[in-house]
């Protein structure tokens, strides 16, 4: 059974690693990423999951891993950000206070889908105006949702986390064990 990930991040794939697997491919699904008007960012995420599983083409031995990463400031969606004045925008806005960070998760295979929503409640502290643009000019910002990777610099930003830290970094690797486990994929070296 062959193993496609949807998704060009390289943190997924080093998550992936941390269960011991490897795709047989990458393919980075094209689909159109802009939230409703209205719509709620857990729903968002689980769309956007749900779309990438189908936007990627699989045959009957083979299963799909897609996964979307959004952050939630109350009801409003923080994504990535265009340049780096939204991402200072957002990392302000976030500072001093709580927020969450949902990635959803969903396996294909054939016509069926498993999918599963992982909340993690974070909090990153005020940043000073050098943190700040000292963060914006490392770059490290660009293509992350929220502006902010946890796993890098921006972890000295983050007192406190409730729920899971590779959630957060983009792929919760128990959850998505237990997904590709109930796909009928092997995991941790179980029989293929």
């Amino acid at each position: 059974m062959r193993l496609i990930l949807g998704s060009a991040s390289p943190r997924r794939r080093e998550l992936l690693a941390q269960l011991g697997l490897v795709p047989d491919a990458v393919i980075a699904p094209d689909i159109d990423e802009d939230p409703i008007k209205g719509e709620l960012p857990r729903p968002y995420c689980a769309r956007m999951a749900a779309e990438k599983a189908a936007a990627v083409p699989c045959a009957a031995d083979e299963v799909v891993l897609c996964a979307d990463t959004t952050v939630a400031l109350g009801r409003r969606i923080l994504g990535k950000p265009r340049d780096a004045g939204e991402a200072a925008a957002f990392l302000i806005a976030l500072g001093g206070r709580r927020h969450e960070v949902i990635t959803a998760v969903a396996v294909k295979r054939g016509d069926r889908l498993w999918t599963r929503e992982v909340v993690t409640a974070v909090k990153m502290k005020r940043l000073s105006d050098t943190e700040l643009n000292d963060y914006l000019a490392s770059g490290e910002w660009h293509g992350k949702a929220g502006a902010y990777g946890i796993q890098g610099r921006a972890g000295a930003f983050i007192p406190w986390i409730s729920g899971s830290f590779t959630g957060v970094v983009g792929l919760p690797v128990a959850e998505t064990a237990a997904l590709l486990a109930a796909a009928g994929y092997p995991v941790h070296g179980g029989p293929a």
